[in-house]
């Protein structure tokens, strides 16, 4: 079963996609004390990586998060200049419980309280978003661990510790996450010694990973309804899709999205400025009786594609579960994995399954 054809069925059976209830399982009221008392280095601050530091920290662990960019959260990345609520410019829909937010925290003395309201067949963020719960609940615990601008090259995992090394420094650590976007691992921009196995070597580059690109627009006037999905087929060519923005928010402005992923991102990557406004534009006076341009505003864009150290959009939804359930296995007991690719096939591409996969390898890690 496709990742595709597994939240379908869900929504056809009226429920959630589910989280791992594991994760309540080694809360801060009553965590095992851990067998593994090393330094752990962590790859990545995206979802994945935060969540993972967070976990080491409550169970008293050493770790250190090296990200690349000159700032933390990845593809959860909003924008607060655009509008009078925050605009994500990647990760928008929470795609299962809302029991998710205590989950994540693990700590049942600490009260979360995030607002969302239904999107069919997921919920949306009430002036709020992915990034905004990690910031207020994840992030005071692991900031100070966080190491910008550590652009990794390689990991050295032959030895009886982890070498990592940056254009900067050799760093040395009992054990490291990996919590990189699966497109820099299958462009061998972090390479391994010795090389990941076969198998998993084979998943990283037979895999399919779809572009990523979304935009929104501010009109004069809401001419259009909830949203609109354009037709692509074959449908694991990706996905194209405009909607309302604004649902749900504490706004009065008139606001819509376009999230696509796979060849209609692609096709959005070869154009910039006013090429790429006019054909967005053009498309909307198609679909709605010529009433974008006249009520046009502004818009801004993000093309995930053209992110240094992300590269795309996600893992496509067309996956076959086996193969993607081996991206999220360890490897020697001293390279671990953590982020929205690396699951164990159930689900994939979601913040609350990168947490997930974050849970999965530090318990796995501190065994």
């Amino acid at each position: 079963m496709t990742r595709k054809e597994f939240i379908r069925m869900c929504g056809l059976l009226g429920i959630a996609v589910p989280f791992s209830s594991a994760l309540s399982s080694c809360g801060s009221d009553d965590s095992p004390t851990p067998g593994f008392t090393g330094k752990v280095l962590i790859i990545g601050a995206g979802a994945g990586g935060l969540a993972a530091g967070y976990l080491l920290a409550q169970q008293g662990i050493d770790f250190q998060i090296l990200e690349a960019s000159s700032v933390y959260g990845g593809r959860m990345r909003i924008n607060t200049d655009f509008a009078d609520f925050p605009i994500p410019l990647g990760a928008e829909w929470l795609e299962t419980g809302t029991g998710i937010f205590q989950e994540i925290v693990n700590d049942s003395s600490v009260q979360v309280n995030v607002q969302t309201v239904p999107d069919n067949p997921d919920r949306k963020f009430v002036n709020y978003s992915w990034f905004n719960f990690f910031e207020d609940y994840i992030v005071p615990t692991v900031t100070g661990k966080i190491s910008y601008n550590a652009i990794v090259s390689s990991i050295d995992y032959s030895g009886d510790q982890v070498v990592v090394n940056t254009g900067n420094a050799q760093l040395t650590a009992d054990k490291v996450v990996v919590s990189v976007p699966l497109k820099i691992l299958k462009d061998n921009d972090l390479q391994f010694t010795p090389a990941l196995p076969e198998n998993k070597s084979a998943a990283i580059n037979g895999l399919t990973i779809w572009e990523g690109f979304k935009a929104f627009f501010e009109f004069s006037e809401k001419f259009y309804d909830e949203g609109h999905v354009v037709n692509i087929s074959p449908e694991t060519d990706g996905q194209k899709i405009y909607y309302d923005a604004t649902l749900g928010q504490n706004s009065d402005k008139n606001i819509l999205g376009l999230f696509s992923v796979g060849k209609p991102a692609a096709e959005f990557s070869t154009m910039s400025g006013d090429q790429l406004r006019n054909f967005i534009l053009g498309e909307l006076d198609t679909i709605y009786a010529n009433q974008a341009t006249p009520n046009y505003i502004k818009h801004i864009t993000q093309d995930w594609n053209k992110e240094p150290f992300i590269k795309s959009g996600y893992l496509t939804d067309h996956a076959d579960w086996r193969t993607v359930e081996r991206l999220g296995e360890s490897v020697a007991g001293k390279v671990y994995f953590a982020g929205g690719a690396y699951s164990n096939g159930e689900d994939w591409v979601s913040v609350h399954t990168a947490a997930q996969s974050a849970k999965r390898a530090v318990d796995e890690l501190v065994r």
